[in-house]
């Protein structure tokens, strides 16, 4: 009879952790096709172009490891963030330099691969913008003017340019987010803000052509390196990693990176990633390689959590 009773007590356990099996068993093993490597491509700039370059680079990698992937474009920094809390995302590319640290922070995820821009730059800074004209020439004439920041856990757009605000001591008339960095050029070109800030990128030394922010609304306004000038920077940061889960197997991982390096050296692959994120190529990268930056977040008193909100 004890033992019929404990049975009877064990059984709703039982029925769970069975059904929780059975589960799994049905999701199968990541990469498969039925639970694919769900990688996560930030929305720092248009979602259309990101989504049709990023579509070339999934087929490719499933050719070279033979898992299954899915893309995912949020709408915000903060999305790709919670989902890997969640264990909705595997990988993410394009989340900022904070953002990565906030992600590293709360659950764990691993930088692997540092993006690379124009004329080799494997760091970057952010830029002051405002309409040529504006009466704007250096940072403190923002004081009681309106700026545009890109997003809250943008480094470039918003955590270093607003510490920078902050430490002398200037208080803009208004602060709003354009939430990419094309828009905050597009506020500034339409005279909607007095000035905004971006991420910056040196220009072409021979042709003078330009690879900061403005440039992605070139095609669009032709004229934007003209009406559009640059009054000031903030500190060098780590360029913008690729990041895994903290569940990712590391076999899994290796494989998936030594597959983007090689698409990134094919000349479809280099058109690919610079039309999704202005990237040239890659460089592997440990989390290490921030640490300069957290030290500097350190010192300057920044409250992850209560930065988000």
């Amino acid at each position: 009879m004890k033992l019929l009773k404990y049975s009877i007590y064990l059984l709703p356990f039982i029925i769970f952790i069975t059904f929780d099996i059975s589960k799994d068993m049905r999701k199968g093993e990541l990469g498969s096709k039925l639970n694919p490597v769900k990688f996560y491509f930030t929305p720092s700039g248009d979602s259309k172009r990101v989504a049709g370059s990023s579509k070339e680079l999934l087929e490719y990698l499933e050719k070279e490891t033979g898992y299954h992937f899915i893309s995912m474009i949020p709408l915000s920094f903060i999305s790709v963030i919670e989902a890997f809390g969640s264990q909705r995302a595997d990988m993410a590319l394009g989340l900022s330099a904070f953002a990565y640290l906030l992600a590293n922070k709360k659950y764990g995820t691993e930088a692997a691969l540092r993006i690379v821009r124009d004329n080799g730059e494997t760091t970057y800074r952010g830029q002051f913008i405002t309409r040529a004209g504006s009466g704007i020439n250096k940072i403190e004439d923002i004081e009681g003017r309106s700026l545009a920041f890109v997003d809250a856990s943008s480094t470039s757009g918003f955590l270093l340019p607003n510490a920078l605000l902050k430490r002398k001591g200037i208080k803009p008339s208004e602060e709003v987010f354009g939430m990419t960095h094309e828009n905050v050029v597009i506020m500034v070109y339409q005279k909607q803000v007095d000035a905004g800030v971006t991420y910056s990128s040196p220009p072409d030394p021979k042709t003078g052509q330009i690879y900061d922010a403005r440039m992605r609304v070139q095609p669009q306004f032709p004229d934007v390196a003209e009406k559009v000038k640059i009054f000031g920077y903030t500190e060098d940061i780590p360029n913008d990693p690729l990041i895994f889960s903290k569940y990712m197997p590391e076999e899994m991982k290796e494989k998936i990176i030594t597959a983007i390096l090689k698409f990134a050296s094919t000349e479809r692959g280099k058109k690919i990633i610079y039309d999704t994120y202005d990237v040239v190529s890659f460089i592997r990268t440990a989390d290490s390689d921030y640490d300069g930056l957290r030290k500097m977040l350190k010192e300057l008193n920044i409250d992850y959590n209560k930065l988000i909100k």
